[in-house]
């Protein structure tokens, strides 16, 4: 499966690897040489924790320049009373009847604890291209789903403020 990436979040991961090739590198390697100087290797916590550190940061870089290279690229417009990429939309649950904020994002930009909720989610994809006034079946599974009503919508616009995922 590929992900849905926007312009705006290839640039957030292209900028993450140069900085962790160019500095978090750099600084991996003078660490486990540093804990390497301290003699024994084999109850040295230092040098465990510096190649740990070191392979942690070169898996980040692969995983962020393949998920870049897999990429599906979409667009973040969409039209002014549609639900679209990074606006923010007011849903109104009606088991619940509470009216919660969320705002549509990329899969890598996903973060549930901060209302940040992808459009392939359930409730993203429920949602997605609707309009205000709008009533929405949620499918959380084959057996289960909810109604939830589009209250309203805002055109956010992704200003750099939603971090990428750590995953």
């Amino acid at each position: 499966m590929h992900d849905e990436l926007t312009e705006n979040d290839i640039k957030k991961m292209e900028a993450e690897i140069e900085h962790r090739k160019l500095v978090v590198r750099k600084q991996a390697l003078e660490d486990v040489k540093e804990a390497r100087a301290q003699g024994d290797l084999s109850e040295n916590f230092e040098y465990k924790a510096a190649k740990k550190f070191k392979n942690e940061n070169e898996s980040r870089i692969r995983y962020l320049e393949k998920m870049i290279k897999t990429a599906v690229i979409i667009s973040d417009e969409s039209k002014d009373d549609e639900v679209g990429m990074n606006n923010t939309v007011d849903v109104y649950f009606e088991d619940d009847d509470e009216t919660e904020t969320y705002k549509i994002v990329t899969t890598v930009r996903g973060n549930s604890l901060k209302n940040l909720i992808s459009k392939e989610s359930p409730l993203g994809a429920a949602i997605f291209g609707k309009k205000v006034g709008d009533r929405c079946e949620v499918k959380v599974n084959d057996s289960y789903s909810y109604f939830v009503q589009i209250r309203k919508i805002d055109n956010t616009t992704d200003d750099d403020s939603d971090a990428l995922r750590k995953f």
